[in-house]
């Protein structure tokens, strides 16, 4: 599964996206977990941990919100992580 992170989730992770190869069925909760997992470098000065901010962020599905964070996804989805944008 491919996780793009935009914004603050970005610069806590220290990349654009990665792939993690969870297997089929695997929930958003599962993803977020290995992703979490990953050891990272300290986010640059006044960022927030990638956990913290995954906390508060949403997440697109293929481009459609989520709304259950336990249903199954696919091996070939793409998870997008949108921190809370400030402006407006």
């Amino acid at each position: 599964m491919l996780v793009r992170y935009f914004a603050a989730a970005r610069a806590a992770a220290g990349v654009e996206e990665e792939i993690h190869p969870l297997p089929e069925g695997s929930s958003l909760e599962a993803l977020l977990e290995a992703a979490l997992a990953v050891e990272r470098p300290m986010p640059p000065e006044g960022t927030p941990t990638l956990a913290r901010i995954v906390a508060r962020s949403s997440f697109l599905r293929n481009e459609v919100a989520v709304r259950d964070a336990s249903a199954p996804l696919g091996a070939e989805d793409v998870i997008d992580v949108l921190p809370p944008f400030a402006g407006g």
